[in-house]
């Protein structure tokens, strides 16, 4: 997903496609795009390479890209999303996966062979999306086309803010194409449910605004002094011309579409299953997020298991803590002693500054290889705090949430910092970025299983590191493992069992220590977004699992640096791939000259 915007990297490339938040481009790419030629055979390698290459280049003229400081970012138009468009993607990918059907996987040399596993859970995650016609439902409770597109960081340069002016320009018709398409979503019955919804249009009020409070009038006004006098003051002039007399109608016209038409209508029912054929389209969201097929009711089976677990850590650190009373009484403890949370904004983040510092000094001993890549630190913008998670990391920027502080205990930061920024999320994406002799397509292809099973495995990796200093921040690294866990109950209880929307609440609430707003946000999203929540305990224990494996097999052979960097420079691969890619290694070093 683009970071030029700031979108959070726990968002992958389909969602995009799914949910395209301003990505890009009303003028339609050239038709001929569909149709051209596929590659004629050559060795498997060569004819493995040409498909992938030609549909990078395919795909980035789909979604208004081009190539900027020699990464491909939002150009200066946005991404036509009629149905016919998304007909056209449809052809142009069951193409494409016709074409890699017919290169023999055995033929193929290692490094092919992985691209070739990628490149095929990417396209066929597309194809699903396409054929589901998910376009016409084009937000969930986290995510929203509308809420990207202004900067959250000035640009330096005077062509960025003329790429912004000719997507700005855009704004009109492509939220003119949304709301068709989600009329179209309405009559069939495929719609965001209307319980998640609550607030989302509040989101756009926002950019209704004529004053300093619309996000795109108060990035004009922090334009930077990199663009001189008089010229910044003509764009300045420019831009408030073009927000005031095009974009801000057309959020109007969004907002009252939402309120008057669309949450009125949205659909009653939770469950993904509720939607048209919508037990097929679980499974194939499953598969999406977790780069494997199973079962519903196994996963569940196994959340039910891991939560029992973790429980019984919780009950053990609880003790150490000194607390004499009840499970429940602890949680409300940790929940209302305002010793456990920040008096201001700037607190909380410099909190969390404080940690991600604390783990640069411990990162030398973790990993062989360090990006050069830097990200900073950012509160959550004011105009989707309301309803943002607690915080979010990616290439750029780490975003916490600022909003409510009461409910933003500093118990759980240290287990944030680490799963957002470093080594997590942030750190994940600069390795990505600067990793050698990759495909393109691989630098910029996001699997959930594998990034967030990243993520929750730095958290237990910060036990490693030391980062957790007392009981509470211990207890509240359990937390997020219990609230990853049970999601694998949550996830499929609303959506193969039919779980109420209170019923998914009071389970998580019951589990965690986990503030009632953070919670009941949470749920929300995993109604909206079936599948996706899936993905982190399932790949964070296929890490764990794997790091055991290699123990076990290395024995006083193994070191954790080279294990690391094995996984991370693969970059996001499905997760049968990095299992074999793993184990790969871990026989390697069996035979490997002792050091």
């Amino acid at each position: 997903m683009p970071k030029s915007r700031a979108l959070p990297l726990a968002l992958s490339l389909s969602l995009a496609l799914a949910f395209p938040l301003g990505q890009g481009a009303l003028a339609q790419a050239p038709e001929a795009g569909a149709d051209q030629a596929l590659p004629a055979p050559a060795s498997a390698d060569d004819a493995l390479r040409a498909l992938y290459t030609q549909e990078w280049e395919w795909r980035q003229q789909e979604f208004a890209r081009e190539k900027i400081d020699g990464r491909w970012q939002a150009s200066s138009r946005m991404a036509a999303i009629a149905p016919a468009d998304w007909e056209r993607r449809a052809r142009y990918w069951k193409q494409v996966l016709g074409a890699l059907d017919a290169i023999d996987p055995a033929a193929l040399s290692p490094q092919e062979r992985i691209n070739a596993a990628v490149f095929r859970s990417m396209v066929e995650a597309d194809y699903n999306s396409a054929t589901w016609r998910t376009w016409e439902a084009p937000f969930n409770s986290d995510s929203f086309f509308w809420g990207y597109l202004a900067p959250r960081q000035p640009y330096p340069r005077e062509a960025d803010w003329q790429r912004l002016f000719g997507r700005l320009r855009d704004v009109p018709a492509h939220f003119a194409q949304h709301i068709a398409n989600m009329r179209q979503g309405l009559a069939r019955g495929w719609s965001v449910p209307r319980a998640t919804i609550d607030g989302r249009d509040d989101t756009i009020e926002p950019y209704t605004r004529t004053d300093a409070g619309n996000p795109f009038l108060a990035a004009l006004e922090g334009m930077p002094a990199s663009i001189p006098e008089p010229r910044r003051s003509q764009l300045q002039a420019e831009g408030r011309a073009l927000v005031l007399e095009q974009v801000v109608p057309a959020y109007a016209q969004l907002l009252e579409f939402m309120r008057e038409e669309y949450m009125p209508q949205a659909r009653t029912t939770l469950a993904a299953s509720d939607l048209p054929d919508g037990r097929a389209f679980y499974r194939t969201q499953i598969r999406e997020y977790v780069t494997r097929d199973m079962d519903p009711r196994e996963i569940h089976e196994i959340g039910l298991r891991e939560v029992a677990r973790i429980q019984a850590e919780m009950r053990e650190v609880m003790a150490r803590a000194g607390f004499e009373g009840s499970f429940e009484e602890f949680l409300q403890y940790l929940r209302t002693d305002p010793k456990f949370y920040a008096r201001t904004p700037r607190e909380l983040l410099a909190t969390a500054s404080y940690i991600a510092k604390k783990v640069d000094g411990q990162l030398k001993y973790a990993f062989n290889t360090l990006p050069r890549y830097r990200f900073t630190i950012l509160p959550v913008p004011d105009d989707i705090a309301p309803i943002y998670t607690s915080g979010r990391g990616g290439l750029e920027a780490c975003l916490f949430n600022t909003y409510d502080l009461p409910s933003r205990p500093l118990y759980n930061l240290p287990a944030l910092v680490v799963h957002e920024c470093a080594p997590g999320h942030s750190f994940q994406a600069a390795l990505a970025l600067e990793a050698p002799a990759r495909p393109e397509f691989r630098q910029q292809t996001y699997f959930s299983g594998y990034g967030e099973g990243w993520g929750l495995y730095t958290e237990w990796l910060g036990t490693q590191m030391g980062i957790y200093e007392t009981p509470y921040e211990e207890f509240g690294r359990l937390t997020f493992e219990m609230w990853r866990a049970a999601r694998l109950v949550i996830d499929t209880g609303l959506h193969e069992y039919g779980w109420s929307r209170e019923q998914a609440i009071e389970y998580l609430a019951g589990h965690t220590a986990l503030a009632r707003h953070d919670v009941t946000t949470e749920v929300d999203r995993y109604i909206s977004w079936p599948g996706q929540a899936l993905a982190y305990y399932l790949g964070y224990r296929t890490i764990l699992d794997l790091r055991a494996e290699a123990e076990r097999e290395l024995g006083a052979r193994f070191d954790q640096r080279g294990f690391h960097d094995t996984i991370l420079n693969l970059g996001s691969v499905p997760l049968p791939v990095l299992e074999e890619e793993v184990r790969g290694y871990i026989a390697a070093q069996k035979v490997a000259p002792a050091p």
